[in-house]
């Protein structure tokens, strides 16, 4: 929480000193955008091969300009944290997900609706009376 009370968004771009081999550059980028931390240290070291002074400059670039994790900062479960990627790639997606998801819910709260209402709720209903008070 801020000190005006608006939670503070867990999925930021940090640097990941914890998990990082040199600045952490590569941790908080792997962890920010879901790859594989091994991945892309080893795209980066081939691009480091390739393209040398473009890389280390913008390696240098980001350690200085990205804020490095706080001790005990924000952390996210997998499930928690897929779905923040999706609001920040593309949230118009993920919010139409979630209307198509609640459309369902209320298409099958609908239908129980008048499954409960119908004649034949209230007759299996009479029946499963009438056997219990049979035995």
């Amino acid at each position: 929480m801020t000190e005006y009370g608006a939670p503070v968004n867990p999925h930021r771009l940090y640097r990941d000193t914890e998990n990082g081999i040199i600045a952490g550059v590569c941790a908080g980028i792997a962890d920010y955008m879901g790859f594989n931390r091994f991945v892309l240290r080893v795209l980066t070291f081939i691009g480091g091969i390739v393209f040398m002074p473009i890389v280390l400059v913008g390696y240098l670039l980001l350690a200085l300009l990205m804020k490095k994790r706080p001790v005990g900062g924000p952390r996210m479960d997998e499930a928690e944290a897929t779905f923040w990627r999706g609001v920040h790639n593309a949230p118009g997606d993920v919010f139409s997900n979630v209307h198509h998801r609640v459309r369902a819910m209320d298409l099958r709260l609908q239908r129980m609706e008048a499954f409960v209402t119908s004649k034949e709720f209230t007759i299996d209903r009479e029946l499963r009376r009438s056997e219990r008070n049979d035995r």
